[in-house]
């Protein structure tokens, strides 16, 4: 399962990108998403590489996320309303069958399918340059350094 992050703005954003970015609900800088690894996804982030960066997460760092940042409207997602909203009881089990790619977060309509971090703490290298130089594009597990700084 990857995660993916939008790290830069809408200026000068081709119109192919700019409607992959709306396909992969990934409006504003700093939201992120997760997604299956399969061909068509991948395809997606690769025409979408110049803005965002992806990587494979951990199920710790999904588990962190999912409690964290998880929105049902305004509200911030706990293991009740989870309960209520999904079925599910916890938030691991949640993750294990997201990981899994039994379940993905836009079959549940009351949950947001994006999550909302903060600009990472220490800053970006630079949103400009792929990665390792910079923070754009595919970086493997190293995504998951990324998104604890931005949780």
């Amino acid at each position: 399962m990857y995660v993916v992050v939008r790290i830069r703005g809408n200026v000068e954003v081709r119109r192919d990108a700019r409607e992959t970015l709306e396909m992969l609900r990934l409006k504003n800088p700093n939201n992120a998403i997760v997604c299956p690894e399969n061909r068509e996804w991948k395809g997606m982030l690769q025409k979408a590489k110049d803005w965002v960066t992806y990587g494979e997460v951990d199920k710790k760092i999904l588990i962190v996320l999912l409690q964290k940042r998880l929105k049902s409207g305004d509200k911030k997602v706990d293991e009740k309303m989870l309960k209520e909203i999904t079925g599910y009881d916890s938030f691991e089990k949640f993750a294990d069958d997201l990981a899994s790619g039994k379940i993905m977060l836009k079959n549940f309509r009351r949950l947001k399918p994006f999550f909302r971090l903060t600009p990472p703490s220490k800053g970006f290298k630079s949103i400009k340059l792929h990665y390792p130089r910079g923070d754009l594009g595919y970086r493997g597990k190293e995504i998951n350094e990324l998104i604890e700084r931005m949780i």
